[in-house]
């Protein structure tokens, strides 16, 4: 009875989330010049590469995992799918990269976030390829390293497991976002303040959206891990 509640929950908090769709994914494509494409492509091609290298030895050493691998990249895939417009060529939407962080680390998720990535710009117009660079390196490498510390900080402290849970995934939300404004702002600096002016402006946007989102993304990771805790012992796989 108490995981059918939290199904019930998961999917009211969903259906709460799901916002008008419209082309963009983080920054949509065309926003940026083309150098920046190019360097936050430089930036994120290595995390990508270890990426790789990381989730394909878990895989070899773990096959029994792969059911939740599929199903932390079907967490990303679904909440960063849910949009609510926020700043010109941009969107506010959860990342969902926090419940395969605490599972698999920060690594696994580039991988299975850029996929993501990849598949919505390709098919569901959100994004674009230009600025998977961009994006990848906002929501599937700083979210995640960023949930990642949050967690491992929290659990070393004594924190309860679906508390750090929480943070990690709220966190790395606020992260991500946090970086794209630094990432617009350096495309588009105010003309007085600079740089550091247009990235507060951009946070000060941003975060009025994103904060809630995050807290509820936050109780969405917390969740699924109580559905997956019921079902399977295999949960283990879980950081320390």
């Amino acid at each position: 009875m108490k995981h059918k509640l939290s199904l019930i929950f998961l999917l009211l908090l969903l259906v709460i989330m799901s916002g008008p769709s419209v082309s963009a994914m983080h920054i949509m494509e065309g926003y940026l010049p083309l150098a920046h494409c190019l360097l936050w492509f430089a930036l994120f091609l290595p995390f990508f590469i270890y990426g790789v290298i990381k989730i394909r030895r878990v895989m070899v050493e773990q096959p029994t995992q792969k059911v939740w691998l599929a199903l932390s990249g079907a967490f990303v895939f679904i909440l960063s799918a849910l949009k609510i417009p926020s700043v010109t060529g941009s969107t506010s939407h959860p990342t969902g990269v926090g419940f395969g962080t605490a599972m698999f680390g920060p690594s696994v998720m580039v991988v299975l976030g850029t996929i993501c990535l990849l598949f919505q710009a390709l098919f569901l117009a959100h994004g674009g390829l230009t600025t998977l660079g961009a994006n990848g390196f906002s929501m599937a490498v700083v979210g995640p390293f960023v949930g990642y510390g949050i967690y491992r900080i929290a659990r070393r402290f004594g924190v309860n497991k679906k508390v750090a849970i929480f943070l990690c995934a709220s966190l790395a939300d606020l992260a991500t976002y946090l970086t794209t404004s630094l990432q617009l702002a350096i495309a588009f600096p105010d003309g007085q303040a600079g740089v550091l002016g247009a990235a507060m402006k951009f946070m000060g946007v941003f975060m009025a959206t994103q904060v809630p989102i995050a807290i509820i993304e936050g109780l969405l990771s917390v969740v699924l891990y109580n559905l997956v805790s019921n079902y399977s012992k295999e949960v283990e796989v879980f950081s320390a």
